[in-house]
């Protein structure tokens, strides 16, 4: 039992990051397992995003987290992130998709990934929900002018761009586009701009109504084709010229692989994952849930700044049911 972890940590965001401070302040032999690079969704956010969150919310394991503005932006996090995971010596695998975990004899879990085996007490999952986009399920989705990322607004100079949505993501794409030379149109399922960062709901509400940005409301994206949409508004059908389609339709967990390890999920929409709010244990005994994949598909509940607490709870449960058993 002597290569057997206490702890295997699925996800190395900054609440995995978080898990893997707090079991190596406990003494616990722990490790963190990354299927891309370091923090990979905050690598993955747009190029120029800032946080709607201040310094002080985003930092992890008591490491201050100095900032030149209020909020901070994305290049400012990854430097944050690197500096607080050499800081700790953190022991984390990147690049390192797991593929399957399965309990075993002696209250043990095997754990196998693309680069080889593992076995430990206790599993955490911190993966997001990042990873897999929300569909619009229509044709012409599949197409490779359907973006549901985006990372440089330069790419879509002179480019006519729609935006599906009008969350944050939307908002700054539609704008980020519009100033770096796009013609973009937004349509949005709604009568009016909805819970947008304040200080960027007024720069867009003011585009959208002197013309600069075309905003369709109480409209549906129906069809996508290589030259063209069609849209669905409360006049009828109309179409119009298009060159990409950002579809800022949110994102959601891998429940397929919640599943395959054994979570159960809630029946209703929200597919809540089973876990007990006080210690995040899940309904597998020693399996835990940390950050964002919490929420499921309601994926505004948990973020950074109110889920690093997760860390602490399931390393205080972790020894308080060592003590039980010794």
């Amino acid at each position: 039992m002597s290569n057997t972890l206490d702890i295997l940590i699925v996800g190395g965001g900054p609440i995995g990051l978080a898990c893997g401070i707090e079991a190596k302040k406990a003494g616990l032999s722990y490790v963190i397992i990354e299927k891309g690079c370091l923090v990979n969704s905050l690598f993955n956010y747009p190029l120029h995003m800032t946080f709607f969150s201040t310094a002080d919310r985003l930092e992890i394991g008591g490491y201050p987290f100095p900032s030149i503005h209020s909020k901070p932006n994305r290049m400012e996090a990854l430097e944050y992130y690197r500096r607080v995971t050499d800081v700790s010596d953190l022991n984390i695998r990147l690049f390192e998709e797991v593929q399957s975990i399965k309990p075993g004899a002696e209250e043990v879990y095997s754990v196998s990934t693309a680069k080889g085996k593992y076995k430990a007490r206790h599993i955490v999952i911190a993966t997001g929900f990042y990873d897999i986009p929300n569909l619009l399920n229509i044709p012409g989705e599949d197409l490779p002018k359907v973006k549901h990322y985006y990372y440089d607004p330069h790419f879509f100079y002179k480019q006519k761009v729609l935006v599906v949505g009008a969350n944050n993501s939307a908002a700054d794409v539609a704008l980020e586009t519009w100033r770096r030379g796009a013609e973009v149109s937004m349509v949005i399922r709604q009568p009016e701009l909805q819970s947008i960062k304040y200080w960027v709901k007024p720069d867009l509400q003011n585009r959208i109504d002197e013309g600069a940005i075309k905003a369709y409301f109480n409209a549906n994206l129906t069809e996508v084709r290589e030259q063209e949409v069609d849209l669905q508004t409360a006049e009828g059908k109309l179409t119009i010229e298009n060159d990409y389609v950002m579809a800022m339709t949110g994102y959601q967990p891998n429940f397929s692989f919640l599943e395959k390890v054994g979570i159960e999920l809630s029946d209703d929409a929200l597919r809540h994952p089973t876990h007990n709010p006080e210690t995040m244990e899940t309904n597998m005994p020693r399996m835990y849930l940390a950050g964002v994949v919490c929420g499921g598909m309601d994926t505004r509940v948990w973020f950074i700044e109110n889920s690093r607490v997760h860390a602490v709870k399931i390393v205080q449960h972790i020894l308080e049911q060592a003590k039980v058993s010794s």
